[in-house]
């Protein structure tokens, strides 16, 4: 078939559902590691919707870009691609209510969360850039789907996340030849609660405290995540030792970069919310 679409004409909700139903069931079964040919699935859709195959993927390359702002994976060689319309956002939406965390959250494997810790890829933080002038319609949907509330009452990603930093810090220090040091490596978090304001006891090469905060994604590297006020005032009060440890793409390829304090010079710190109180 042509690249060109035959119709002219806007997608119908009818053709929207379709497209973003096979969308995630092409994501669904790439995170599972299942084959599948994107020209089949193509032509399936094209005599169903009678849409051109250049029409097709461009939609299905759209779905990728809501998919970024909404902090989740996408399907590998859909680039995202914006100017998308707001029928679509509205077709995503629909499907994510109707499936819920079953096509939003991205199952853990116990491969990609524990072991290999050693293949960590460590590399520069993201640049801080000015905030992203969303249309109302999206902006409304990343409120309703919040990634950074998503990420944050997932214990098991969080879980995962901290044992992968912690095993990496440990293998790093060996490799350093400082297996004194590597021996005092704790999970503070798992051994002693919550409220310390980080998650990982660690030590660079000379001896020197590291206060891991580790935050996790199955997302891409600027996806917003939640810091507690604890880690925020902690950061202030040890910038020689806080850094904050950013573990992306999760579940598939994971990277990470560590922020430094002062963290506002590296993030936008925007209010979430507020503790009451009458005295």
């Amino acid at each position: 078939m042509s690249d060109v679409d035959p119709t002219g004409s806007d997608w119908t909700d009818a053709e929207v559902d379709l497209i973003v139903a096979d969308y995630f069931d092409m994501l669904r079964l790439e995170r599972a590691g299942e084959p599948y040919v994107k020209a089949h699935r193509n032509a399936a859709l094209q005599e169903l919707i009678h849409r051109s195959r250049g029409s097709i993927e461009f939609k299905h390359q759209n779905i990728s870009a809501v998919l970024l702002k909404l902090g989740m994976d996408w399907i590998t060689g859909y680039k995202p691609m914006a100017n998308f319309q707001a029928g679509l956002l509205a077709g995503v939406e629909r499907y994510l209510d109707a499936v819920g965390d079953a096509a939003i959250v991205a199952p853990l494997t116990i491969a990609a969360g524990m072991g290999e810790a050693a293949s960590l890829f460590l590399e520069p933080p993201p640049t801080l850039a000015p905030p992203s002038a969303d249309s109302p319609p999206l902006a409304r949907l990343v409120r309703k789907f919040d990634p950074a509330a998503r990420d944050a009452s997932n214990r098991q990603l969080g879980r995962a996340g901290e044992q992968k930093v912690l095993e990496f810090e440990r293998l790093r220090l060996l490799s350093e030849d400082r297996s004194d040091l590597a021996r005092k490596v704790r999970w503070v978090a798992q051994e002693d609660g919550d409220g310390a304001g980080y998650d990982i006891l660690s030590f660079d090469s000379v001896g020197r405290e590291r206060l891991l905060e580790v935050k996790t994604t199955s997302g891409h590297q600027t996806t917003p995540f939640y810091l507690s006020e604890n880690e925020r005032l902690l950061s202030e009060e040890r910038p020689d030792a806080f850094r904050l440890v950013r573990l992306y793409g999760f579940g598939r390829d994971p990277r990470a970069f560590e922020l430094v304090p002062p963290l506002a010079a590296s993030v936008m710190l925007q209010p979430a919310n507020y503790r009451a109180a009458f005295s």
